[in-house]
């Protein structure tokens, strides 16, 4: 290997670290106070309610401005927005890391972090285009979804150990570390130029922000409120539960965002974004399966620590080590499959994945059934680790591709805003 071709492995090393480092973090603070939230409440003064309340903030925020951040990189140039987004992120975690109560703890962890998502998130993806090649894309998008996947799963062994051993609040003053290291590497990125010309389009930023913010927090407070029915002691609006009213309601604004969008295009004008790509059948059956794989991913990363802490009386530290097999088996998956087959078909390896994790979820639901121990977890996780790391080092590429790279930071947003949409594994809100 010459010395250029090294530099060029060297470069290309540390730029998708970097990416990975930011999607880690980003999916790491979807977790790490899970099993920290009571241990946050009394250290504010503050209830459970109350965390849960900034949990859902922070979930809000970041569904209802992420494709409006995928639109900033395209003003900004993807790099200048994810240097940005970082910063904003930095702040909001050292405020969160010193908040004495929960007010100062909403503006540092539901807003400052949540903007600062919005502008990170979207820009991963475009910059994955931007700085590797179609023939290595799979394998940087695996590897980058893998290290956000890993990071969802270790988070409440991370929470778990800092909590008990010294404070929640380092784990956000260690995220401060975090991002400023990947805020140095960012200098080593290409960069899209920012478009000429291009504003942001405010009343589309409004009506998409309405549209899913209503959504979003219907499908959150779902569990709390009932879907349809009411649950007891819930309110009620016209005899259903309000959520279904917010659902409808947001799927209204979001039409109305849709045929604003597209008069804006016709007249020439720049839109937020292009409802037009949603007609790309491969662009939407990617986006649709980022939904149910986060969906599932975000259910076993709540339901089987839960079992294991609450069912079993595991510690914080002993149910993260038994979540080591799902994160092993994805990362294995999702960084082999484009190394060992770089020409396999993206649909049959996600069709493929998508069986692997039924089959753990399967056998997963017959293990409990017959009451074993915590042993019982390992091979169901094994198995659905393989399927989400087989369909992680498909599905970012699959989307991107199914575009220009011009509008990849629209497919960044988009595909960004799906699994936010999911109810968060953090608990109930």
């Amino acid at each position: 290997m010459s010395a250029t071709t090294a530099r060029s492995v060297t470069g290309t090393g540390v730029i998708l670290l970097t990416l990975a480092a930011g999607q880690f973090v980003m999916a790491l603070d979807t977790t790490v106070m899970n099993t920290a939230i009571a241990t946050v409440a009394d250290d504010l003064g503050t209830t459970v309610t109350g965390i849960q309340t900034a949990i859902t903030l922070y979930t809000l925020v970041m569904a209802s401005l992420m494709i409006t951040g995928g639109k900033i990189g395209e003003i900004l140039g993807r790099k200048r927005a994810f240097a940005i987004g970082c910063i904003v992120y930095a702040c909001g975690s050292f405020t969160t890391s010193l908040a004495p109560n929960l007010t100062v703890l909403m503006i540092g962890w539901s807003f400052l972090e949540g903007l600062g998502a919005v502008l990170i998130m979207p820009a991963i993806v475009a910059l994955v285009a931007t700085n590797f090649g179609k023939p290595d894309r799979p394998r940087a998008y695996g590897l980058v979804a893998a290290a956000g996947a890993i990071a969802a799963a270790l988070g409440p062994l991370i929470g778990g150990f800092f909590t008990t051993y010294a404070s929640w609040r380092w784990v956000f003053a260690g995220e401060v570390l975090i991002v400023l290291v990947i805020l140095l590497l960012t200098r080593r990125m290409k960069d899209t130029p920012a478009e000429e010309g291009v504003r942001l389009d405010l009343v589309g930023t409004g009506l998409s922000a309405a549209g899913l913010g209503l959504v979003v927090l219907g499908i959150l407070r779902s569990g709390t409120w009932g879907l349809v029915q009411p649950k007891p002691g819930a309110p009620e609006w016209f005899g259903l539960s309000p959520v279904i009213w917010m659902i409808f309601a947001g799927g209204a604004v979001l039409a109305l965002f849709a045929a604003w969008e597209n008069r804006r295009i016709a007249n020439g004008q720049g839109a937020l974004f292009d409802p037009s790509i949603l007609r790309n059948l491969q662009l939407r059956s990617g986006v649709s399966s980022f939904f149910f794989m986060f969906l599932v991913q975000a259910g076993l990363f709540f339901a089987v620590p839960l079992f294991l802490s609450i069912s079993l009386g595991l510690s914080a530290i002993e149910t993260g080590v038994r979540l080591l097999p799902l994160s092993l088996s994805l990362l294995a998956f999702a960084a082999g499959i484009p190394r060992l087959r770089p020409n396999a078909s993206p649909r049959r390896v996600v069709r493929l994945g998508f069986v692997s994790l039924f089959c753990g979820l399967v056998l997963l639901v017959g293990l409990l059934d017959v009451g074993a121990g915590a042993e019982i977890v390992t091979w169901p996780l094994l198995l659905a680790g393989a399927g989400l790391g087989a369909m992680a080092s498909q599905l970012g590429a699959v989307t991107v591709s199914s575009v220009s790279d011009e509008l990849s930071g629209q497919v960044g947003g988009l595909q960004n805003t799906a699994p936010r949409s999911a109810p968060p594994s953090r608990g109930r809100s």
